[in-house]
């Protein structure tokens, strides 16, 4: 997977056929290959290879009315129902701003796209779905508004590719960079911490000390960071949806981060899933994939962040939950008791 498909594109149609209830995910995980493969051997079935930058395609959103807006990664989905709002472009980073969908996004790793048709439920479901280099996916977008016909088609016919072919040239899928640390170096970190005004600034920190995230997690000890017991998530969920307490959470892959804030009201476990069942908003998470959680504070000149952060067996991050920000304050005496009352790892994880 990753790497192109031996497989035939009649070869993917005939199991697609076969398990038409399938999700496309799925299915491309049962034959070994990309998700963005299972839409390229439909092209010219309903599905047309568009052209994948965010500048023109997240422009033209707002003009489709509320859509539901999905991304995910190999253990989280969040979906919000909403209006697309206003885009702002940048070369390395862009975002969507709205009170519903609110996204980040990294158009480097925009590179294949589809606007694809199919017949869901007796009705004509669209979307516009987008892949990474290894044909993971990053972004879809499913209209829900009637009457956006002729808007569509404007759509595809303006981003419409040259290259219609039912085939894909895929990159290796990149591997998660597991932890970065560097024991000898805790003391300057936590120095540098302390010296943080904004969350943003914490990337930049760590990778100045040849670092990343989890790595300099393990290593800045209280009262920086407290390893949680992995099956918390449940309990964090439950205790958001039992105070009605707003929250901020960011679900993301490397091409984009979508958040959601507010409060919650329905949580439901399924199996491995812990899913949030809220009307405009939903999450799946394979509370069975988190490995790490974290209790991260850090300055800003707004008061402490306080975030809840769940990495999966490999090093790559999850999710994130803040407190949901009230004024010029980064943070909430409820969120920061919920977040104190979560019970700690027994056992230290090492460096």
């Amino acid at each position: 997977m990753g790497e192109g498909t031996a497989l035939s594109p009649e070869r993917i149609r005939a199991v697609r056929q076969e398990k038409s209830t399938m999700r496309s995910r799925d299915l491309a995980d049962s034959l070994g290959i990309a998700e963005a493969d299972v839409l390229a051997a439909q092209t010219g079935r309903g599905v047309t290879r568009i052209a994948a930058h965010p500048d023109a395609l997240m422009r033209a959103m707002p003009g489709f009315g509320t859509a539901m807006a999905l991304t995910r990664n190999e253990s989280a989905v969040i979906e919000k129902t909403g209006d697309y709002g206003d885009y702002t472009p940048g070369a390395h980073a862009a975002m969507v701003l709205g009170p519903a969908i609110d996204l980040r996004i990294f158009p480097k790793h925009w590179v294949h796209a589809f606007a694809v048709e199919e017949e869901k439920g007796g009705r004509l479901r669209r979307s516009i779905q987008v892949f990474d280099a290894a044909g993971d996916a990053v972004h879809k977008v499913f209209p829900q508004a009637d009457g956006i016909a002729a808007k569509w088609d404007d759509l595809v016919a303006g981003l419409r590719l040259g290259d219609q072919s039912q085939t894909l040239a895929l990159a290796p899928r990149a591997p998660a960079e597991p932890a970065k640390s560097g024991p000898a170096k805790a003391d300057r970190l936590r120095s540098e911490w302390d010296r943080l005004s904004d969350t943003h600034q914490f990337l930049q920190m760590v990778r100045k000390l040849r670092m990343n995230r989890l790595g300099a997690y393990r290593i800045a000890g209280a009262p920086y960071v407290r390893a949680l017991d992995p099956g918390c998530m449940g309990g964090l969920l439950e205790a958001l949806a039992a105070d009605a307490l707003p929250f901020m959470l960011f679900v993301g892959n490397r091409g984009c981060i979508e958040i959601h804030g507010g409060p919650i009201r329905t949580v439901k476990p399924t199996g491995p899933w812990l899913n949030i069942l809220d009307p405009d908003f939903n999450l799946h998470l394979r509370g069975d994939h988190v490995a790490e959680v974290w209790a991260v504070a850090k300055p800003t000149k707004r008061g402490p962040a306080i975030s809840v952060e769940a990495f999966d067996a490999t090093g790559g991050l999850i999710l994130q939950a803040f407190g949901q920000r009230v004024g010029e304050v980064d943070h909430t005496p409820a969120w920061n008791a919920l977040v104190a009352a979560l019970p700690s790892l027994a056992q230290e994880v090492t460096a």
